[in-house]
This record gives structure tokens, C-alpha cells and sequence, in this order.
């Protein structure tokens, strides 16, 4: 697994074109589209949450609509905390999440008396990448990342990192990372310093991983890390830093994320659903069309190899770059369409009977 892949992991959108266009076509007008199908469905559905599964939310939204041209969708991408803070809040109905729920979160939702149904809806792995340029650090163990990352680093320099290689320059490293609004930040923190939050101060930090991708490929001596669909986007002007967690290293590629071989650093994506929302029609619907099989508007995606056996959370992941959630699985805490599909009814189950 440590071959780096020749080509893109096969996203035909541009998850870069849905995070620029988010504050005109996808966030203010959402729902008002100009073509689709009329149903008996209507209302507004309020999506915010996490910048990192925006795209996801926003394609899956998107094809919700055309369905149902009379049900506006408003998708923002404030942040995974940010979200929750309005989502608890009662302020929307729908909360995008790169990371699962936090303890003061879930209090926050419990002192406004708001219930909610977590689902897993897509894959990503979190890369850490270089410039093109570096020719040195051809892999990473967890140990290294660890000794560089964490609060109290004394890596300064390459040489630093890996005293004993003399490939590694005396040259400081420039470090790039998420903020800590960002689930990404959180999962990155716990997988790899062992606690969230845990961190050094001393890097450049960004809510938005285009502006991390612009810092590392404008220094030779720079490191980040950000979402792999991220670096995807831009491999022509990146490389990829394979992670080796006692396996030996391993590419962040759609193939070993979904196989679960990129460890520690692949993680679930969640969409949370208000359970009182639930109790309106076209809540339900949107809910439910995330598990439901494509149709044939998708079919005909390059990307998909047999629609008898896609669904839409999974086609959308894998229109923006993200990774597809399995269809079903033998571990019933893992994620997948079936799993996912049994909690949503469940909890609509609770709330209409």
C-alpha cells in the first residue's frame, strides 16, 4: 500500500466549486430551483454544520430537490462546533458533523430539550501532505507525527523529526493545520496526540483547508494535513505522506480508506437530524432519501459500478471525492446504508409512531 495512486479517486464535482458557490447558489437559494419535479412535499429544511461534509450535504440536498421542487434546503458550512451550537439550539434541522457529538455539546442540547438521531453518511480520511518538492519524508510513522503535533514538541526542523536520516534537512518545518472550530481538528488531535485539542501552538491554523493546500505548496519545507478529497483535488501540486501505524505506510486513497486499511486517520462523516423535525413530512423524506436507492439520473455516473447496489448518501459521496459508507456490514456499530437506515427509522418511529 505504499504506492502512491497514478490518479484521482474518481469525484466528477468539484468539492472546491461547492465550497465557493455555498454563500449564493447552495446557501441562499437552495430549494429555489429553476427545474426539477413537483411532489406534494414542501417547506425549508435548515442544513449547517461542518465546511468539510458541506459538499456531501449540498449534492445529497441537491438531488433531494429536483425530486421535490418545492422544498428549499439553505446548506451552510459554519463549522462542526459552530453547527451544533445552532443545532442545539433549535436553529436548524440539520447539522453536518466531521466528528461525533461532544459531551458539552450534548448538554447544550439537553438544557434546550433538543433530541437528535446521529447517522453515518460518508467516509474520509484525513492526509497529511507536502510539496511536490520534498523528497525526503517518503512516509510517516503515528509515533513521528505524535512527536511533531503534540503540545509540548521540540521538532523544530526536519532533522528533528528523524535525527538519524541524513536525507532530512536542517530546514524548520512549516506546519499547517485546521482550526480548533473544525471536527477535523478534533479527530486529527485525539488519533494522532491521543486527546482532543492536544496540539502545538505554534502552526498555521485555518478553517478552511484551501488556504492550508495554498501554505504547503508554497513552501518546500512545509507539512499539513486536511481532508483527503483536499488533496485529491490538488495531488498535481501536493504529495501525499503515506502514515505507517504498525503496518507499514499507507496511501489515504478511496481504496484503503474504505478497505479500513488507512488507520488511524479514516474516520466516519455524520449528518444529525433534530427528532422533532422528524415529525414534519418533508424532513422525513430528506432523512430517508439518503438511504434510498439512485435512480436514474445517477446511473450513468462513472464513478458507480453497479446501481442496483448504490444509494444516494453513497453516490454523493463519491461525486464530491468523499468515500462511500458500505452497504451493509457484519459489525452492526460500523457504518453502513442498512445501519443508518434502521436508526432513522427507529427514531421516526419514536417521534410518529
Amino acid at each position: 500500500m505504499a504506492d502512491e495512486p497514478t490518479s484521482g479517486d474518481g469525484p466528477t464535482t468539484s468539492r472546491r466549486l461547492f465550497l465557493t458557490t455555498a454563500a449564493t447558489a447552495l446557501v441562499g437559494t437552495a430549494g429555489c430551483l429553476a427545474r426539477g419535479e413537483s411532489s406534494d412535499l414542501e417547506g425549508e429544511i435548515r442544513m449547517d454544520g461542518s465546511n468539510t461534509v458541506l459538499p456531501h450535504g449540498a449534492v445529497v440536498s441537491e438531488e433531494f430537490q429536483w425530486r421535490n421542487n418545492r422544498v428549499q434546503i439553505p446548506v451552510n458550512g459554519s463549522g462542526t462546533g459552530a453547527g451544533f451550537q445552532r443545532f442545539c439550539r433549535g436553529e436548524t434541522h440539520a447539522q453536518n458533523a466531521s466528528r461525533t457529538i461532544l459531551p458539552d455539546e450534548e448538554a447544550l442540547c439537553a438544557e434546550h430539550g433538543t433530541e437528535y438521531v446521529e447517522l453515518s453518511t460518508a467516509l474520509d480520511g484525513i492526509a497529511v501532505f507536502v510539496h511536490p518538492d520534498n523528497d525526503w519524508c517518503t512516509e510517516l510513522t503515528v509515533a513521528e507525527l505524535a512527536r511533531l503535533w503534540e503540545p509540548e514538541s521540540t521538532v523544530e526542523s526536519w532533522r528533528d523529526l528523524r535525527p538519524d536520516d541524513p536525507a532530512f534537512p536542517e530546514e524548520e518545518i512549516e506546519l499547517y493545520g485546521r482550526d480548533p472550530a473544525s471536527g477535523t481538528f478534533d479527530y486529527f488531535t485525539e488519533a494522532i496526540t491521543g486527546e482532543i485539542g492536544a496540539i502545538r501552538s505554534d502552526y498555521s491554523a485555518s478553517a478552511d483547508t484551501n488556504v492550508i493546500v495554498r501554505g504547503v505548496r508554497g513552501s518546500e519545507y512545509a507539512l499539513g494535513f486536511g481532508g483527503a478529497g483536499y488533496y485529491n483535488e490538488n495531488r498535481d501540486e501536493l504529495r501525499a505522506v503515506p502514515v505507517d501505524d504498525g503496518d507499514g505506510p499507507v496511501y489515504p486513497s478511496a481504496e484503503n480508506i474504505e478497505s479500513g486499511e488507512y488507520t488511524p486517520l479514516t474516520r466516519p462523516l455524520f449528518t444529525y437530524f433534530r427528532a422533532d423535525a422528524l415529525a414534519r413530512e418533508e424532513v422525513r423524506a430528506f432523512a430517508r432519501f439518503y438511504f434510498e436507492p439512485i435512480d436514474g439520473h445517477a446511473v450513468d455516473a462513472e464513478f458507480v459500478d453497479d446501481p442496483a447496489d448504490w444509494h444516494w448518501t453513497q453516490w454523493s459521496a463519491r461525486r464530491v471525492g468523499y468515500n462511500a459508507i458500505p452497504t451493509e456490514s457484519d459489525d452492526p456499530d460500523a457504518p453502513s446504508v442498512e445501519a443508518g437506515s434502521a436508526t432513522l427509522e427507529a427514531a421516526i418511529a419514536e417521534v410518529v409512531g
